[in-house]
């Protein structure tokens, strides 16, 4: 794959990642302002992104990153080529092998595996591909649909942040720390 090439992973048999490119830019603000008021529960930046242009921005900041700290975001889109939800890496620290993935999956695709399989296929990746050793993922506590997700792969529950996060209602909301090292994802 050259480095222009945008990542692409199959998901099951009916879905599929792909890194994220600025002609996305509308379909998945589109998706976001369809679904703002379910997904801005858990999910601060949604208020932030209020036109395609703030998506293209969030996508140009992603994309000029310097390639040594890049963190692909992919989008999750069926066979169909819907746009379903989007994952990615964030607060990576490559010289220190460590990542976090973070993910939202609009609620009309989730509680069938999607994403949890889609977790599974990037933790592999990040080993292969970066030599990480530790993979977190963040949720807050009384978002249970995406703390399954870590649990049903294996991850350890480190604990809990008091207050870990300003949610867009004005609350803080805890948040569970979960991690996984790459010896166990080998048996992911």
């Amino acid at each position: 794959m050259s480095e222009s090439e945008p990542l692409r992973f199959q998901v099951l048999s009916d879905f599929y990642l792909r890194e994220v490119i600025k002609a996305d830019a509308a379909t998945i603000y589109q998706a976001i302002d369809t679904h703002r008021d379910y997904l801005r529960i858990w999910l601060p930046f949604v208020d932030k992104i209020q036109s395609v242009k703030d998506e293209e921005a969030f996508i140009d900041q992603i994309q000029n990153t310097a390639a040594s700290s890049r963190e692909p975001r992919l989008g999750i889109w069926n066979n169909e080529d819907k746009f379903c939800g989007l994952i990615g890496f964030h607060f990576s620290q490559l010289d220190n092998n460590r990542t976090e993935i973070g993910y939202w999956l609009l609620p009309e695709y989730q509680h069938r595996g999607i994403m949890t399989e889609c977790v599974r296929i990037l933790c592999h990746w990040a080993v292969r591909q970066w030599n990480i050793k530790r993979i977190q993922i963040r949720c807050a506590t009384g978002n249970i649909a995406s703390n399954s997700i870590p649990f049903r792969l294996g991850f350890q529950h480190e604990g809990t942040e008091r207050a870990g996060e300003l949610l867009s209602s004005g609350e803080y909301a805890d948040i569970n720390v979960y991690s996984i090292l790459s010896e166990e994802i080998t048996n992911l």
